[in-house]
């Protein structure tokens, strides 16, 4: 165990503000008088009825005073043992350790995925941040909207690695056609297939790789290369919605009726950008998720990670935490994490698309070696397919909506470059930084770099991953601050002449049409100071250029759901709509084909031919030539001055690698026992629930209730309550457990409770302006009650392990918040439009008031304890003791917090409800969710499922 002294500190803060409150309500209810000196003495007050037994004020002694003290010193302690508590035990692991065994893996897991997605989440905000700051917006409630969309994204991602992995398989199959050595002669056969999603169809005629062999699947952008390996891999058919008739079988099975999660041994899926989709938090339980899955004992599954990781290259990794890996180093973890199993099978998406030349060399190394050395059939598709020139067995291509044999792409040549305007580099510079350097937490990014930009030119930025280009990017868009030096001259003060297109350039779409995008850009131009009138269709006719013959959709289409060229080019209009004199792009071409590529670089050489200076920085060498670039090396955060034909040499010189040998298969790894899940009936489990929650409900009223019982039960009822409220909790999560068996509803849950409980984290301490509730109440409308319910306590769950504030108050804020989301689901279905907002709003109101009346209700007796105007008298009526009661939670919470709150949800609801609940919408219906939720089929009408969005990634 590790000890954690946050958790400690603000246990001893919350019991310093209990005893001071203590002392508080003695001296401002019926005074603190007990014995001398006096202190003070003040006049009593009585008040009118119904609180004619409340005297406010009077004499107030050291004794008195101290008497209080003294009697706030139990609880004190107890919240002080707490958090002695939670500063020694890692909750967070504890999730892991459910999460391989025991009756509630479902949630556990969904706990464990919503740890993960934290890092996620951090950065999620601190780009969506930046690129507020690049559209000159304030950072508000309006950048929810980008936040969640990329959390939604990571839940499909997410999704797509658990159900990969064997999440909910009954089975343990691996084929042996081969006698049991452990591959299958033909470990896939396509034959006559079809592959359908939406509106999209790709038929195979005969696709059979061999074991030990390299297929490489090349093709535009959009053209299926990703819808055919889902369609192998088994989520095209059994998650994504789509079809797929014909003869798919792999590792003997019709792939049609199997779902991916009981091939999980045979088949290894590595997803493009793979750290989105990792669904724990270190390398070594990433590793060794899919034997976690599968019960494998915790003895044999360290040995298996350890061998496998030596033998991939990551054993160094082991010990790491997911967010400090670099994309090359994540790439080689997904590999090991994908292999495990030592699948007859491995399909690879994009594994090029994010690496510097040597980690390239690395991954390429790591994939020969399998087919070589393990006898794996390896299938990728790769728009950088001269990088596997020299590995690859077979090609094949996508053309006219049909896989066919293809042929080895040739050297690119850069004397085909097309021509751009030459800048006239004698003219005055439109940027100049000199010695900039960048920190960031005491790191160097950046050391001594120098950049000169001139109009109409375009310069190239290059080096291997983590050199600093990005930073110097940020730094030259956001001119000097925290933790950049140097100096950045623009040659103006006008900040809008220097845009910047990040390298996470969804970020920027803050609407859920292209045609909205475009109106805000034109609304965010006419406000900026000495801006002209700008013209109805100005911004579209700005994209329209920028695109050429391009052609793509400019109306009601989301922005998110258009082609990754699409965006790239829509981010662009987007940030030189005003005329910048200088345009920095990150990674122009990170996923795109040749013919998005083309289409980029037609936008970057429109913008140069205006004159702006165009700065990118980028890994794709051949498309810096293409554009005509002057070329900038980065290496180790430095960027000197070079000239181009050494640059270029710098920047593409491959590192040695030594490459793996794999030269046996390990032993298979056997079945351990895993925990049984209960998997209550139907009838069961609606049982359960309602008596669990109308126990929770009378833990709350308990106070109240006790008026009805003789005194002597009636002094034994606080304890029955503290111990009612978690056993009904855990009689919740058991009962609902059973129910969370879709991989896709475990992410969902998991990235949302990450959402819930950052924001509720953030909000501590800010008086009741929590905008939890805003997602509890969208969620709860979007999914339904029973997500609803796990998602309020999920968030509780996980924002109490986050802060160490576990205790036991915990069991009864995880029924308020889980009464909230499943209240959101009950509402009329048949509501839409503004008026469901309002509906939502109103609830949102009614419910923060609510949740302030039952949270002050179990503990008022506890918080004010005994002696004042307003304490709860056992046997007294329950007039007098709800009179006092609603006086207490009036003074302390309903008058403030409760209305902030009532407030923030209601503003919140009318101003990113819509774009929120469209967002949650899209999300993909799966065929194995919540059980009994009754909104799939809403969901299923309103899905917008295009291009990108039945890729392996969008």
């Amino acid at each position: 165990m590790t000890f954690r002294p946050a958790p400690l500190r603000a246990a001893a803060v919350l019991a310093a503000v209990f005893i001071a409150a203590r002392v508080i309500y003695r001296v401002l209810f019926n005074g603190a008088g007990l014995g001398a000196p006096l202190l003070l003495d003040l006049p009593p007050l009585r008040l009118p009825a119904p609180y004619a037994h409340v005297v406010l004020l009077g004499p107030v002694s050291a004794p008195g005073v101290w008497a209080a003290v003294q009697s706030a010193l139990p609880i004190a302690a107890t919240i002080l043992a707490f958090g002695l508590l939670n500063a020694w035990v890692d909750v967070a692991r504890g999730f892991v350790h459910l999460a391989r065994r025991g009756p509630l893996q479902g949630v556990a897991r969904m706990l464990v995925v919503a740890w993960s997605a934290l890092p996620a989440l951090a950065d999620a905000v601190t780009s969506v941040r930046l690129a507020f700051r690049l559209r000159g917006e304030k950072f508000g409630p309006r950048a929810l909207v980008p936040i969640l969309e990329r959390t939604l994204e990571h839940a499909t991602r997410v999704a797509a690695a658990l159900e990969l992995r064997g999440f909910g398989s009954r089975g343990v199959h691996r084929s042996t056609d081969d006698g049991g050595t452990g591959h299958t002669q033909a470990p896939l056969l396509v034959r006559d297939a079809r592959f359908r999603i939406v509106n999209a169809e790709l038929h195979v005629a005969d696709f059979q790789p061999r074991p030990g062999t390299v297929s490489v699947l090349t093709g535009p952008t959009g053209s299926g290369k990703s819808t055919i390996l889902r369609g192998i891999a088994g989520l095209l058919s059994h998650v994504d919605g789509g079809t797929l008739t014909g003869v798919v079988r792999v590792a003997g099975l019709d792939r049609a009726a199997t779902p991916p999660r009981e091939t999980a041994r045979s088949v290894g899926v590595v997803l493009q950008n793979p750290r989105a989709a990792f669904a724990t938090t270190r390398v070594r339980d990433e590793i060794a998720l899919a034997l976690d899955l599968r019960g494998v004992a915790s003895a044999d599954s360290k040995a298996r990670v350890a061998e496998v990781a030596e033998r991939i290259g990551v054993s160094a990794l082991l010990d790491r935490t997911i967010s400090t890996l670099s994309a090359g180093e994540a790439a080689l973890v997904a590999v090991a994490a994908a292999v495990v199993e030592q699948p007859d099978l491995l399909l690879v998406d994009e594994p090029l698309a994010d690496l510097d030349t040597s980690a390239r060399a690395r991954v390429i190394a790591v994939l020969q070696a399998l087919a070589r050395d393990a006898g794996v059939c390896v299938i990728v598709a790769e728009h950088r397919a001269e990088a596997l020139v020299s590995i690859a067995d077979s090609w094949w291509a996508i053309r006219d909506g049909a896989l066919v044999p293809g042929a080895a792409p040739a050297p690119s040549s850069h004397a085909e470059a097309p021509p751009v305007i030459v800048p006239d580099l004698s003219s005055a510079p439109v940027l100049t930084a000199s010695h900039l350097s960048v920190h960031n937490d005491g790191n160097a990014l950046v050391r001594d770099a120098s950049v000169t930009l001139y109009p109409g030119e375009v310069t190239a930025l290059v080096g291997p991953n983590g050199a600093g280009k990005s930073s110097v990017l940020v730094a030259l868009a956001l001119g000097s601050g925290k933790g950049v030096e140097g100096t950045i001259d623009t040659g103006t003060a006008d900040g809008g002449r220097v845009a910047l297109v990040p390298d996470a350039s969804d970020d920027l779409f803050t609407r859920d049409t292209v045609a909205a995008e475009l109106r805000a850009a034109e609304r965010r131009l006419a406000r900026r100071k000495s801006a002209a009138p700008v013209a109805p269709g100005f911004a579209a006719a700005h994209l329209a250029r920028l695109r050429g013959d391009a052609g793509m959709p400019i109306g009601h289409e989301h922005p998110r759901d258009l082609s990754a060229g699409e965006r790239r080019i829509l981010a662009i209009a987007l940030q030189t709509l005003d005329r910048p004199r200088v345009l920095l792009i990150d990674e122009p071409t990170r996923g795109l084909d040749p013919a998005a590529r083309t289409a980029v670089a037609r936008a970057l050489r429109a913008a140069a031919e205006d004159g702006v200076a165009v700065l990118i920085a980028t890994h794709d060498i051949p498309f810096a030539h293409a554009l005509g670039a002057r070329i900038l090396p980065m290496r180790d955060g430095v960027a000197p001055a070079a000239e181009p034909e050494t640059a270029t040499e710098f920047a593409a010189a491959p590192q040695p690698i030594t490459l793996p040998r794999i030269v046996d298969r390990l032993p298979d790894v056997a079945l351990g026992k895993p925990g049984r899940r209960i998997r209550l009936p139907r009838y069961v489990e609606l049982t359960v629930l309602a008596v669990a929650n109308l126990l929770a409900l009378g833990a709350f009223c308990w106070p109240l209730l006790a008026a009805a019982l003789p005194s002597d039960a009636a002094a034994a009822l606080p304890y029955a309550a503290l111990a009612i409220a978690p056993v009904a909790a855990v009689a919740v999560v058991v009962s609902l457990d059973g129910s969370v068996r879709s991989a896709h509803t475990v992410a969902l849950l998991g990235v949302l409770a990450a959402v819930g409980s950052a924001v509720r984290v953030a909000s501590t301490g800010v008086g009741g302006v929590e905008a939890v509730f805003i997602l509890l109440v969208l969620a709860g409308r979007a999914f339904g009650p029973r997500f609803g319910l796990l998602l309020g306590a999920a968030t509780i769950a996980l924002s109490s392990a986050l802060w160490g504030g576990v205790g036991p108050w915990t069991p009864f804020q995880v029924f308020a918040c889980a009464w909230v989301g499943a209240g959101a689901g009950l509402l009329p279905k048949r509501v839409r439009g503004k008026a469901e907002l309002v509906m939502l709003a109103g609830y949102g109101i009614v419910a923060s008031y609510l949740f302030g009346l039952l949270t002050n209700l179990w503990f008022w007796p506890f918080a004010v304890g005994a002696g004042t105007g307003i304490s709860y008298e056992p046997g007294a009526p329950l007039a007098t003791n709800l009179s006092s009661f609603l006086l207490y939670s009036l003074l302390t919470s309903t008058a403030g917090w409760d209305t902030l709150r009532a407030v923030t949800t209601a503003v919140g609801v009318a101003v990113v409800g819509r774009a929120i609940l469209a967002a949650l919408r899209r999300v993909k219906p799966v065929s194995a969710g919540m059980a009994g939720q009754g909104n799939r089929t809403a969901q299923a009408q309103e899905q917008s499922t295009v291009r990108d969005r039945h890729q392996l990634t969008p």
